[in-house]
């Protein structure tokens, strides 16, 4: 069938159906069964489109393990395993996997000669050939032996394997792999046994999944898949991380649901009649007519063209009248389905009347009524015998004349379509008769296939066409059976569906039958072929017209040279049994592998192997799969649509699936109001406040609610910070709090409601109506295990940290829901048993790493005994001091401009992309640098970065483009004198006669994908990361680390609440959720069977933040090589991107622990707290940053969450005791508004000093000092008045004494035009901005002074820091760590003193004792102390008592929002606290 069409058909028409899942949100399941063809074949020829691909062998083996090692701990199966790979097909499979296999040789043919003609180099290697995934090539053979490999090691080595069956049916057992894991699934059902809550997962990428899952009947079944996007050129990509994946989960349970609701009108007319199981059981039939790939589709029937709902409009008339059903479980009923067919057939009539009006002109101009001359002559012969018939009965009316014209015509148009499709001389009513008969036995044979297996391995349509559905009739009296035979032998199925181009990959005595023209079977390779459409869209939908080939032909050509096979082949040629693979501890020896220089020989083998005979999981045609039965217990992660009384209809809506409106009807659900009445919002606090209950209907995930709010009143609970406990029982009710919202707080209620109900109707396709009530919670993160009494223990549920709202009546209550049956451990000798692996979260040994010895002992005083390794940690304070000597500067693109001697629109327009058409503007090659891609938010590290308002370039980027230049100006030429043009052409760039456009094009696209910068990978532009010369750094750093010092084992026994177990009911629980991750912070892997060895420890080289708290991704290069490694920026496979849950930070500990003094840098991602929601999905950072600053620790106080870009930079001012003449009238030279004065907050009170206050200069102060080059590091503008009243020129004199540079070079180029003047600013950093066309002298160097403050303002990097001001400078005492002053007050706005001279806003926190100073090597500028704020009156500086001295230093910001940080430590200079950023990131 039309495969993403009918997946995405019914995704839109049922918008809840398929579930967009993040790894941590897919729920448990028994058995996971992998249609693993669909996996080769991403792991090895990833991308068709890319000829200079190439991949080794090896490398494609590894991939295949990765994947599925990714994909057993995404889902982590309990009972089974099954991985199943495509045998021999059934006869009827290899017509289309032949015209699949030809296509895809000659579209690769085509792609070469196309790349070849264009001038490109190709590899020399030769490139994968995909038709070699198939069954008895030596490529499959060898996988097959790899895969055996792969389950060995996996059962003998992980212990998540060992408690599962792993099924491995391969290429040598016959049958489709989906097709096999159905048989098993049969099988079980028909057990004693068998459990029919059993929850199953199947893997794969074809939409028929989706019937043989429902074909099962079985309540629990789920459909996995990666996102699907539509839209745009296809380009497949192979995974990567699985964190970083989206998966799709289509619930089966819900399909149910929606098909039952889908047909609910049939309720009204058959009543008791009305069987849901035998519907699904006709819809699945029903999904067969549009084609499938044993029969093709109907003629007109195409999803696109609306085909399904007229299939279940049809159905819906005709079920009443029929006596029964279509499909009875698996045996079609040739009486009800004959008379489905009639009413289906008035289709035909009704198309061909929409097009007999255009055939009649078309006749007419053609001047032949029949397109087909046979057609014409029988139609003539038809006609003459009809006028000798009303000769003898007499002349009809009108109207049966027209009627009788209208069916000779629709006649005659179906014959056509028999003669130009299937080459027929006449059709005749035998010949109609045997295209029904074809057909419905094509019918048959798919229900036997999908309902009890193969029935005949011979059967197949012989036909590339389907008949006309108003010629499928007098079938009723059919007989239709089958003969089961054998199905082929591997080397007669490769004979059967290769095309000639793929012969290497048979056997050497059979290739010249496909070549030689001796061959008696040359007739069925040939080297051309046609393709047709036949009413579809897509190249790929196209019928490919090959000859069928004639199974005896091809057995009898093939019998002389059988004897002529190696032995090898003989042994690749044959059918084997599917193997069953489990742990046994008794079993221990030496498994070989085939490949030991990539995979080393198993050692200590435990695996125990069964062979299950072939025909061990057939079932009787009479079976019939036990009927659903759902149980009143939830199943979490398995959605339901009961829970909610609503109302649904179908309507054209656009719900929002795969990032699209969808075009078709959608299934809305309108949620009906509560017979209760309207909710209120004190009832409802009682009911659910500190309570759990499921929210996100119909995808339930559990959630605590720790408030209620109508807009009027709000119910908070009053809980201490840290606290998440749930109040369940009636003695303990929850500490409530009533507070009435602020104006602000009743607006973001408004916006919470309004971003739910559009969310809902949007997504979900599902209507709240009117919300009076919202719920705020906290979703479930995981389990985890907490320490009692009497060394008793507890699994507990762990909530998020993250706040988001729900409208009440989404919400579900009161259901009990089903959690694994696992083992649950009751005690601590329980938890920690004899050589139990766990982690360290306290201090000291802060996650290290260790293994509990005997505890008998100490256990009864609640004690474990650990011995944990202690290893030497590489020295990172030396690479982050230096960090800016190896980061890459980037410049503005009118820099890069200046400097290659062309305009900054070429460079902007060079570094992304540029399309030139050939002759007929069909294929547009991109000529781009593709540097950049600004809808998709993305950059290239190394090359590009983007700011708030401009992108960024590198040196490296010019050096590109200096290349570029010089090789092919004439594109630059060409773009810079026609800068309008989205598409430019080859005869524009190239016009002359000998010149050949292209082969330069050709040209221009090898040397680019021939340059390094084609083959690294993009990021987003909120991610932070460090570059790669500093990861190579910490690379050498962690290489020096081992060679120096060797791991040491410390003995010691620990409080059990300080220990962390890897444990699977922990899954998404964070082990120490007081983390705070910054970059170059060292961490530990705490997950086991994970693509990252537990225990192996890293360095933070990115953050990238996400809308969720669990959702959040971190870069590490971990300090050794793994399989399934990435290269993140790194010389080997050593990176990941892992989770918070997955990570012990180890630099947190040390920061945490009093007496380490580490360097550290950035901030952690934090989610939003219950302060603000604006959105059911709220991005919980600003626009243009996912992050939120690190919170001062401090007194136990509410919440906040600061919403900040990690682009947009605040700077430290500190004011000192002493005045400086020279500094203070640099100060006081800058006009302070009046409107900014506001009232010092009272002080907070002193805390004592802390030890880091003392220690080494932190990254809040130290990192990326060196690296941003802000020329503007004192002042920032965020606000520009009008010229009118200010004068930029003094300011931006102002601003570069401040800066310690020399003043601004005004001088005015260009010829003077009449009486306009044209302004150039140059400053000492190398700036040099021009201003507008002027007037005057004067205006036209004001004006250019504004615009370099703007620039100043914009610019960030590329620029030099300035020397310092002030040589000297006494030592600075840095503030106490404590409690922040309030910097804003109910309204948002500053209540510090603060100035501001058009566009500088200087806002002062507080003021401080100068306090010795820890380095004095940098180069920072020095001013006097005694530096105090003063108040304004206007724009003249007023005297008045300084406020009193605060504890924390003043901030210069930009944009109005101040995050909460740690003050930094000591420097031994003024000018270091007016360029330190509080908040940075490497390369911003």
């Amino acid at each position: 069938m039309g495969v993403p069409k009918f997946y995405r058909w019914i995704s839109e028409r049922y918008p809840c159906l398929s579930e967009v899942v993040k790894e941590h949100q897919i729920p448990e399941f028994d058995n996971l069964y992998l249609d693993m063809n669909g996996i080769i074949h991403q792991c090895s020829h990833p991308n068709d489109e890319d000829v200079h691909f190439r991949i080794s062998e090896e490398k494609i083996f590894a991939d295949i393990f990765h994947y599925l090692e990714v994909l057993f701990r995404i889902i982590k199966p309990r009972k089974v395993f099954f991985m199943a790979v495509d045998g021999v097909a059934p006869r009827a499979k290899m017509n289309q996997q032949r015209g699949r296999r030809f296509r895809s040789a000659k579209e690769a043919e085509d792609k070469i000669k196309k790349a070849l003609d264009k001038g490109e180099v190709l590899p020399t290697e030769a490139r994968f050939d995909s038709n070699c995934i198939t069954p008895g090539t030596d490529f499959m053979a060898r996988l097959q032996e790899q895969l055996k490999y792969f389950v060995h090691t996996k059962v003998s080595a992980d212990r998540l394997w060992q408690n599962v069956n792993v099924y491995l049916s391969g290429h040598e057992t016959p049958g489709e792999g989906e097709h096999k894991i159905m048989e098993f699934i049969r099988s079980e059902n028909t057990q004693p046994g068998h459990d029919p809550n059993t929850r199953h997962c199947l893997y794969g990428l074809d939409a028929d999944l989706i019937m043989l899952g429902l074909t099962s009947h079985e309540p629990n079944f789920s459909l996995l898949r990666e996102e699907v996007r539509f839209g745009g050129k296809k380009n497949q990509k192979r995974i990567t991380a699985p964190e970083e994946t989206t998966f799709h989960l289509l619930h089966l349970s819900l399909m149910r649901e929606y098909i039952d609701y889908e047909f609910s009108e049939l309720r009204n007319h058959i009543g008791s009649h009305y069987d849901l199981e035998r519907i699904i059981d006709d819809w699945i039939l029903m999904g067969f007519l549009v084609g499938n790939d044993f029969i093709p589709h109907l003629p007109h029937l195409h999803i696109s063209h609306d085909a399904l709902p007229l299939l279940y409009k049809t159905y819906i008339r005709s079920l009443p009248t029929m006596g029964g059903y279509l499909n009875e479980n698996g045996h079609l009923n040739l009486r009800n389905f004959e008379k489905y067919m009639e009413k289906l057939a008035e289709f035909d009539r009704e198309h061909f009347s929409e097009i007999f009006v255009d055939l009649k002109w078309f006749e007419s101009k053609v001047g032949n009524k029949y397109l087909n001359e046979a057609a014409g002559l029988a139609a003539e012969k038809e006609a003459a015998k009809r006028v000798i018939g009303e000769g003898k009965g007499g002349v009809g009316d009108d109207e049966e004349e027209e009627e009788d014209m209208f069916e000779t015509e629709f006649r005659q148009y179906k014959r056509t379509y028999y003669m130009t499709k299937m080459g027929v001389d006449v059709v005749s009513d035998d010949f109609l008769a045997k295209q029904a008969k074809c057909y419905v036995e094509g019918i048959q044979w798919i229900l036997h296939y999908y309902y009890h297996g193969v029935q005949s391995w011979s059967w197949y349509y012989p036909y590339h066409y389907a008949p006309f559905l108003s010629d499928i009739k007098n079938i009723s009296g059919l007989k239709l059976t089958f003969d089961l035979e054998k199905p082929f032998m591997p080397f007669q199925q490769l004979l059967a569906v290769l095309p000639a181009a793929s012969m290497e990959l048979l056997p050497e005595s059979y290739r010249h039958l496909m070549s030689s023209e001796l061959s008696p079977i040359i007739e069925y390779y040939p080297l051309d072929f046609q393709t047709d459409l036949n009413g579809k869209q897509q190249e790929w939908e196209a019928v490919v017209l090959i000859p069928f080939i004639d199974e005896r032909c091809l057995l009898a050509a093939m019998d002389p040279f059988n004897d002529k096979m190696t032995k090898e082949e003989k042994g690749r040629n044959r059918h084997t049994e599917c193997a069953v693979y489990s742990y046994d501890s008794q079993k221990d020896f030496t498994y070989t592998s085939n490949l030991p220089q990539l995979f080393p020989d198993i050692v200590h083998c435990h695996v125990r192997k069964t062979d299950i005979p072939m025909d061990a999981w057939h079932v009787a045609l009479d079976h019939v799969s036990r009927r659903f039965d759902r149980s009143a217990l939830y199943f979490c992660g398995f959605p339901t649509l009961q829970h909610i009384k609503h109302k649904f209809f179908k309507k054209k809506s656009g719900v929002v699936v795969f990032q699209q409106s969808s075009r078709g009807e959608n299934m809305m659900l309108d949620i009906l109001p509560s017979q209760e009445g309207e909710p209120v919002c004190d009832h409802v606090a009682q009911q659910v406040l500190g309570k759990p209950v499921f929210v996100n209907w119909p995808h339930l995930e559990e959630a605590r609610i720790i408030a209620v709010s109508d807009g009027n009143v709000k119910f908070c609970l009053d809980e201490p910070p840290g606290v998440q406990r749930v109040y369940d029982r009636p003695s303990t009710p929850p500490p409530t709090k009533v507070t009435c919202p602020s104006d602000k707080e009743q607006k973001d209620w408004v916006k919470d409601v309004q971003g739910l109900t559009e969310y809902f109707v949007k997504r979900k396709g599902i209507m709240v109506n009117d919300t009076s009530v919202v719920l705020y919670g906290q979703l479930l993160s995981g389990r985890k295990y907490i320490p009692k009494a009497n060394g008793v223990v507890e699994l507990e549920k762990q909530w998020s940290k993250q706040v988001l709202p729900f409208a009440y009546q989404t919400i579900v209550k009161d259901i009990k829901a089903f959690y694994s049956s696992v083992t649950c451990f009751k005690s601590l000798d329980e938890l920690f048993p004899l050589a139990t692996t766990v982690f360290m979260v306290g201090n000291p040994y802060y996650g290290a790493v260790g293994e509990v010895q005997d505890s008998s002992d100490v256990i009864k005083d609640g004690r474990v005994r650990v011995v944990f390794n202690v290893p030497h940690e590489p020295q990172l304070e030396l690479l982050i001091q230096n960090q800016h000597k190896y980061c890459v500067k980037y410049s503005p693109g009118y820099i890069l401009a200046s400097r290659l001697g062309i305009t900054s629109y070429l460079v902007s327009r060079f570094s992304g992309s540029i399309f030139i058409a050939g002759m007929h503007g069909i294929h547009l090659p991109n000529v781009g640098l593709n540097l950049k891609f600004n809808k998709k938010n993305e950059e290239v590290p190394g090359y590009t970065k983007r700011t708030e308002k401009e992108w960024l370039y590198s040196s490296a980027v010019e050096e590109l483009l200096a290349e570029y230049l010089d090789r092919f100006s004439e594109v630059f030429n060409l773009v810079s004198r026609n800068s309008h043009d989205d598409v430019f052409y080859e005869d524009d760039v190239w016009p002359a006669e000998d010149q050949n456009g292209a082969e330069k094009v050709g040209e221009i696209t090898s040397w680019l994908k021939g340059h390094p910068v084609s083959s690294i990978g993009r990021t987003s532009c909120d991610l932070q990361v460090l570059d790669s010369a500093i990861v190579e750094r910490i690379e050498d750093a962690v290489e020096r680390a081992k060679v120096k010092k060797s791991t040491k084992k410390v003995r010691v026994t620990v409080k059990p609440h300080l220990l962390f177990r890897p444990l699977e009911q922990q899954q998404g629980v964070v082990p120490d959720p007081d983390s705070e991750y910054r970059l170059f912070d060292r961490v530990i892997n705490t997950r086991e069977s994970f693509s990252v060895p537990l225990g192996l420890r890293g360095t933070v080289i990115g953050i990238k933040g996400a809308e969720r708290e669990a959702e959040v991704l971190y870069e590490v290069v971990f300090d050794e090589e793994f399989a399934g490694g990435l290269n993140i920026r790194c010389t080997s496979p050593r990176g990941y991107r892992l989770p918070p849950c997955a990570l012990i930070n180890l630099s947190h500990g040390a920061r945490v622990d009093h007496s380490s003094h580490k360097l550290t840098a950035i901030v952690k991602p934090q989610p939003a707290t219950a302060a603000n929601f604006n959105s059911p999905r709220q991005l919980n950072h600003s626009p243009r940053s996912p992050f939120t600053s690190t919170q001062v620790r401090a007194e136990p106080r509410p919440t906040r969450t600061h919403f900040v870009s990690h682009r947009a930079i605040s700077f430290l001012l500190l004011p000192f005791r002493s005045a400086s003449t020279e500094f203070e009238d640099l100060i006081a030279s800058l006009n302070i508004s009046k409107g900014s004065q506001q009232t010092a907050p009272p002080p907070a009170p002193p805390q004592a000093p802390t030890s880091q206050a003392d220690g080494p200069l932190s990254p809040q102060s130290f990192a990326m000092v060196s690296v941003m080059y802000k020329p503007l590091s004192v002042y920032r503008l965020n606000h520009v008045p009008p010229l009118s009243s200010h004068f930029p020129v003094s300011e931006l004199a102002c601003v570069c004494v401040g800066l310690g540079m020399a003043p601004p070079d005004f001088s005015f180029i260009g010829s003077r035009q009449g009486h306009t003047f044209v302004c150039q600013v140059k400053l000492s950093n190398g700036l040099m901005v021009h201003g507008p066309q002027c007037q005057s002298e004067s205006d036209a160097k004001e004006k250019a002074a504004f615009f370099a403050l703007q620039r100043l303002n914009s610019v960030g990097t590329g620029f030099p820091l300035p020397p310092p001001l002030y040589p000297g400078m006494g030592q600075i005492r840095p503030p106490t760590l404590g409690p922040m002053t309030p910097v804003y007050n109910q309204q948002g706005r500053s209540s510090s003193p603060s100035f501001r001279s058009k566009g500088l806003h200087l806002q002062f926190l507080a003021s401080f004792e100068p306090p010795p100073c820890a380095l004095s090597s940098r180069r920072f500028a020095a001013a006097p102390p005694g530096l105090r704020p003063r108040p304004t009156v206007g724009n003249a500086a007023a005297s008045s008592p300084p406020p009193p001295p605060p504890t924390e230093p003043a901030v210069l910001r930009a944009n109005g929002n101040l995050p909460r940080c740690r003050p930094p430590p000591a420097c031994n200079s003024a000018a270091h606290w007016l360029t330190q950023p509080v908040y940075s990131a490497p390369g911003v």
